[in-house]
């Protein structure tokens, strides 16, 4: 029977160990990630969302934070939005010149990877992806981040961004051709300066009623300041953006007898393309239509 009490014990304290060191294998393995779990990556506003969807393609989780048709630059953050990006394993914006309220949270946050994909100077203008390799620069940023927060898709990840490259290499060959030879080379803008980076690169000009936010002021005089050069150079069309309110662009159009075209920010989108999924270069390709038509541009 003491034998029998021995080997009790013995069996006892064996099954205690085993349970030990499986218990906190088992707690181990349940507060972090899978193998195959997919990275949770929320972005802040179209532009981001549609870079990083390129780059992490079916390989990550993807949600957007700035709901479709609301302007990204004025946010105000809710408590939903602070748990939704402190729930996120990566959360890619565009800066704190471009989207200001995402100082006011990244505090607050400390088991999430925040990055700025497009770093600027504060006197520099914060619309970097309105040229193609702008937005190249931003993808760069996004597959670092992704291939180092997973490394085991970091193969996938740099072959996306091989064939991003690809589509922009094209894309500003396209800009370069198709507005090389046209007969009118300024864009007037009824809408913030988010194009400077796009009118410099290709030699344009840009006139905008608003400065670098939507919010900016239209005073009588700056209306007539742009009727008065709109008649002066004899041009063809205005151009706005798709969200911002038609009125001023009617209003300059009946003075001029010109055109309305729009052009497109890609970081406020309407619900009908967020639901197509319109892609960076889709989006370009109808900026480079329009101010080929605009501009009266030879093909």
């Amino acid at each position: 029977m003491k034998k029998l009490g021995t080997v009790l014990i013995i069996l006892l304290l064996l099954l205690g160990t085993v349970w030990y060191f499986k218990g906190n294998s088992f707690f181990s393995a349940a507060s972090s990630k899978a193998p195959h779990e997919k990275l949770h990556v929320i972005a802040s506003s179209y532009v981001v969302y549609a870079l990083a969807r390129e780059i992490g393609a079916d390989a990550i989780e993807l949600s957007m934070l700035v709901p479709p048709g609301t302007e990204p630059h004025h946010f105000e953050p809710t408590p939903g939005t602070i748990i939704a990006i402190s729930e996120a394993d990566l959360f890619f914006y565009v800066s704190g010149q471009a989207e200001p309220w995402v100082k006011d949270i990244l505090g607050g946050l400390s088991d999430v990877t925040a990055v700025e994909t497009a770093a600027i100077e504060p006197d520099e203008d914060p619309h970097v992806w309105m040229t193609p390799y702008g937005a190249l620069s931003m993808a760069k940023q996004i597959a670092a981040a992704l291939s180092t927060a997973d490394p085991s898709q970091k193969s996938v990840y740099q072959q996306n961004l091989k064939q991003f490259e690809k589509q922009i290499d094209r894309l500003h060959m396209e800009f370069e051709k198709g507005l090389s030879a046209c007969k009118y080379r300024d864009v007037v803008h009824v809408g913030h300066l988010a194009f400077k980076p796009l009118t410099d690169t290709y030699g344009l000009s840009l006139q905008a009623l608003t400065g670098t936010s939507e919010q900016g002021e239209h005073s009588v005089y700056k209306i007539t300041g742009l009727v008065r050069f709109i008649r002066q150079k004899k041009l063809a069309a205005v151009f706005t953006e798709e969200l911002v309110p038609p009125e001023l662009a009617n209003t300059i159009a009946q003075e001029t007898g010109v055109r309305i075209l729009p052009l497109y920010t890609i970081e406020e989108v309407g619900k009908a393309d967020f639901d197509s999924a319109v892609t960076y270069t889709e989006y370009m390709r109808r900026n480079l239509h329009n101010l080929q038509e605009g501009l009266q541009c030879q093909a």
